[in-house]
């Protein structure tokens, strides 16, 4: 193979030295990742970016070995944020299965749900009415209905939350001062 048709072919000269040290570091720097993630893929997409980034800035950086040091940079910014999102979503987990462990199951409760409720329902997007069905009225908890969807329980609580939300508007556009009361013990005529 000639230098033509090596892996830096077509680089302009300023990034082939920094290419080459990325290249000679790849192993090393997979192995930092990976040992503060514990996942091989997520450490090969963590350092995907870094490398991209970095050739993205290429002219800027002067030699190889700045290359590696601001590479180890990205990674150190890429494992915090990384570590927050899954702090994020452990948080927001936690507290649906709170909420889930706490759902009541009244059945005095569950009677007295408005009645304005049920007929407004099928008015929502299929998706979000299904969503509140078994959330809300089943009492079944988001993450076990997200995996049956298909989703991440993260986008079923976004979904559920929308759905709540205009829900909400609707009943207050139809029942009005009920509405306003939790609709625990609805005066509304029903819709037919």
């Amino acid at each position: 193979m000639t230098d033509a048709e090596g892996p830096d072919a077509g680089l302009p000269p300023d990034r082939e030295d920094v290419v080459a040290a990325l290249l000679a570091h790849q192993r090393r720097f997979l192995a930092f990742v990976e040992r503060r993630v514990g996942s091989r893929a997520v450490a090969e997409d963590l350092l995907q970016t870094a490398f991209a980034r970095t050739l993205e800035k290429g002219g800027a950086l002067k030699d190889g070995e700045g290359a590696v040091a601001w590479v180890y940079r990205l990674l150190r910014n890429a494992l915090v944020d990384h570590h927050r999102r899954q702090a994020a979503e452990g948080r927001a987990l936690e507290v649906e299965a709170r909420d889930a462990d706490g759902a009541t199951d009244d059945l005095e409760l569950k009677g007295a749900v408005c009645a304005c409720l049920t007929e407004l329902l099928p008015t929502l997007k299929p998706e979000y009415a299904e969503l509140v069905r078994q959330v809300d009225l089943e009492g079944r908890a988001v993450p076990d209905v997200a995996r049956e969807v298909g989703i991440t329980a993260n986008n079923a609580g976004v979904r559920l939350h929308r759905a709540r939300l205009a829900l909400k508007r609707s009943l207050e556009r139809g029942c009005g001062a009920c509405a306003a009361h939790g609709c625990l013990d609805c005066s509304c005529k029903p819709r037919r």
